[in-house]
């Protein structure tokens, strides 16, 4: 699974705390100054291949043209690369087609129009809150699936929407006026998202004033080194049409997760409607081609990735693959156990609070984080860095212009590594501290009504406290048990990064365990419930006497204090960041695509299998592989079947591809993304990578790294022959739209 699930290090509360606890932030405008290296002017030459005569400790060490992959964006499309690789040369027309069939969905994945009546294809795994929220009392569609026989019994699905792009416009003038990153210090980078902010504020409220489903993100490309005003269209009304079993959606379970050959049918259908109530007329779609691909056939994802480390200079890759990831892993790791041990010892309980879909999330990124750091501590990847970073240097230093500039910025980056070193130990006591799913609901409830009720007391602007209280009051129960044992680690986290010896450490615990001070607190709060909780949080917190308060009267000046050094860090990164990337956009322009960020991109591909533990994977699974999973390993929940598909209708087809792999390059965002042939017609849907590319997240390779999607014709197989969704199919493949199944029962017969 790869879709894009936030667990922040540090929450919005971070903002919160600035506000309630921190003098108000002096704003330093940047002196205005012409930029010295004018972007749009900059010429683009090749990186140099040849070791540079200074020392270089990755001699000999190859680098690839596209170690910072393929992710490109659609206001700078590669023209020359693809009349080059592909003999293709797509016109404005079929970016634009590209474009306006694609979406983003909700604020994780991606999605695309695949019919003229506004029919929206993304993975089960994307919709699978979706799914859970429509079930009603007695239903568990999660595990039973769900079709809607007619438009009626469509199910609208509270809080979702789906954004489509309308336009991009570079606003980078607007952000820096006539400065450049090299100017104003740290500070520049906060006068930089402040700028960003208020811009996509005002761009969106002069849009709403023509039309209220206009929102403008302003978005940061090449670290800050441009900026770019994306336009979409919000979309509100989505109802659930389709979704497979749970069983067939996510078949292998954590197991078969990031790994390939694969038999999965990741795939669920919305439906959009209009103000008027009607399912909406998009204007462009993606039609499905029931011929699907064939190996070497060049193809194409139109999707959303997250985020990426592409661009990152070795000295933080070697902190990630040190400090961040080992710390990340094993944070995760405690959280998953715990929710996993939970969800194995009481399924009733599990299923009424949803603690399904919190573990597929952990678990889903702690395996795509492990990944992550096994590539960092490969024997490759770190020198492929170094040897790239290297002729980026020797790029520098051979042009006038940019030397005084920027020479100096990886000397610079090598002194904030060791700061961010010295700070980690104390940090890692508060990481992921009030994320979804990954800390307690109790502390993230009483840090919210701790700064509510300071904030209140400091007399804030009544809708900020409209909105905090908004946050707070959606924050779900929980079973006290998976509290107690959440709020345990949290203490236990502190506890080792501080020391027993901290004065905060003894107030905290004195002579009891965190184990101890975690169930009395736990066991006593009024917070472990939602309505005694709104109460209390409109009441008095602070002084209600309840066992939370002296705790996070102890925790909070901690994460405070923690939250303003890590920030002052982080901006000291953007700004080093930025002018890094000033400096390669200065050399190379737009011939190397900026990190993933959540923003629509183009990525090319060519299906393709690949050799692996001895042998080759196929390029295409089929449903007969399904079946073999299911007789090898079916006494096992993760492979066993649904009972439908034990015994299919006697025209199901399972020599029918059911998956297959290709060299796209995608990350965590992009699942949902249609995998298109070259006439922009739906060959697959991506759901997912192989263990191999995982790796990518810092270089981008195609020998064995792949993309993994649903094959459109195990799609339809599966929806004409099992599900017997002939509504469906004939708005897929014969372009007609039935109110029932009835309607399309009988069209499909004549």
């Amino acid at each position: 699974m790869i879709f894009v699930r936030s667990f922040p290090s540090s929450s919005l509360l971070v903002l919160l705390l600035l506000s309630a606890c921190a003098p108000p932030r002096q704003v330093v405008e940047v002196a205005e100054r012409p930029a010295p290296v004018p972007l749009d002017t900059a010429t683009a030459p090749e990186i140099p291949s040849e070791t540079p005569a200074l020392p270089n400790p990755y001699a000999g060490v190859a680098f690839g043209r596209f170690d910072t992959g393929k992710m490109w964006t659609f206001d700078a499309p590669p023209m020359d690369y693809l009349r080059e690789e592909y003999g293709f040369e797509p016109d404005s027309a079929w970016f634009e087609h590209a474009r306006g069939a694609a979406l983003r969905f909700s604020s994780y994945c991606s999605a695309s129009f695949v019919s003229a009546a506004g029919l929206v294809m993304t993975n089960h795994h994307c919709g699978r809150e979706s799914v859970s929220k429509v079930s009603r009392p007695g239903e568990n569609l999660l595990d039973k699936g769900f079709y809607a026989p007619t438009l009626a019994e469509e199910r609208k699905v509270e809080g979702l929407h789906v954004d489509r792009l309308v336009s991009i416009r570079d606003v980078t003038r607007d952000i820096y006026g006539d400065a450049g990153p090299e100017e104003g210090g740290i500070q520049a980078a906060e006068v930089r998202a402040d700028r960003a902010e208020r811009l996509a504020e005002r761009l969106t409220k002069e849009a709403a004033a023509r039309d209220s489903a206009i929102v403008v993100e302003v978005i940061p490309l090449y670290d800050g080194g441009r900026y770019a005003a994306y336009t979409f269209r919000r979309f509100k009304d989505v109802r659930l049409v389709a979704a497979p079993e749970l069983q067939l959606g996510f078949f292998g379970g954590d197991w078969d997760n990031f790994t390939y050959p694969r038999y999965s049918l990741d795939f669920a259908f919305f439906r959009v409607y209009d103000a008027d109530g009607a399912p909406l007329r998009p204007g462009h779609w993606f039609a499905f081609d029931s011929t699907g691909a064939d190996v070497g056939e060049p193809v194409f994802v139109v999707g959303n990735p997250g985020s990426t480390s592409r661009l990152a200079a070795r000295v933080q890759l070697e902190y990630e693959r040190d400090v961040e990831l080992p710390h990340t892993v094993e944070v995760l790791g405690r959280r998953s156990t715990a929710l996993a041990a939970y969800i194995e010892a009481h399924p009733e309980e599990a299923e009424r609070y949803d603690l399904r879909n919190s573990w597929f999330s952990i678990a889903n990124t702690l395996k795509s984080q492990r990944g992550q750091l096994s590539g960092l501590r490969s024997d490759w990847l770190i020198p492929r860095k170094g040897a790239a970073e290297e002729a980026l240097k020797a790029a520098i230093a051979g042009n006038d212009s940019l030397r005084g500039l920027y020479e100096g910025v990886f000397a610079d980056l090598e002194a904030l590594d060791r700061s961010k070193r010295a700070s980690s130990r104390t940090a890692s006591g508060f990481s992921f501290f009030a994320a979804p799913d990954l800390d307690s609901h109790v502390l993230t409830r009483a840090m919210y009504a701790y700064v509510y009720t300071v904030l209140k007391q400091r007399g804030a602007p009544p809708e900020q406290l409209a909105d905090i209280r908004k946050e707070a009051v959606a924050i779900k129960d929980r079973p006290r048990a998976i509290e107690r044992e959440f709020v345990r680690m949290r203490l236990e986290e502190i506890r080792d990064a501080l020391g027993d010896k901290d004065p905060t450490v003894r107030r905290l615990f004195g002579t009891r365990s965190p184990a101890d001070v975690a169930a009395a607190m736990v066991d006593s709060t009024a917070l472990a419930d939602s309505s005694r909780f709104v109460a209390l949080l409109d009441g008095s917190y602070l002084s209600s006497g309840d066992s939370t308060v002296d705790v996070i009267l102890a925790i909070a000046p901690l994460y405070f204090t923690q939250s303003q050094q890590l920030q002052s860090l982080g901006r000291q990164e953007d700004h080093l960041n930025a002018r890094l990337a000033r400096a390669r956009l200065a050399l190379f322009g737009t011939t190397i695509p900026p990190d993933a960020s959540f923003s629509l991109r183009l990525a090319d591909g060519v299906v393709k299998p690949y050799r692996y533990n001895g042998t080759e994977a196929p390029a295409f699974t089929t449903f007969y592989g399904l079946y073999d999973r299911h007789a090898s390993l079916g006494s096992h929940r993760d492979w066993r079947l649904p009972d439908r598909w034990l015994q299919p209708p006697a025209g199901f087809d399972r020599s029918t591809p059911m998956n297959l792999v290709s060299t796209n390059d995608i990350t965590g965002g992009n699942s949902g993304s249609p995998l298109l042939d070259r006439e922009l017609r739906v060959v697959g849907l991506v759901f997912d990578s192989n263990m191999e590319a995982l790796p990518n997240e810092y270089v981008y390779t195609d020998d064995a790294a792949r993309t993994v999607s649903v094959d459109v014709r195990g799609i339809l197989e599966s929806l004409d022959v099992v599900y017997d969704a002939d509504r469906l199919i004939a708005e897929l493949i014969h372009r007609k739209v039935f109110a029932t199944e009835a309607e399309a029962d009988a069209a499909m017969a004549r």
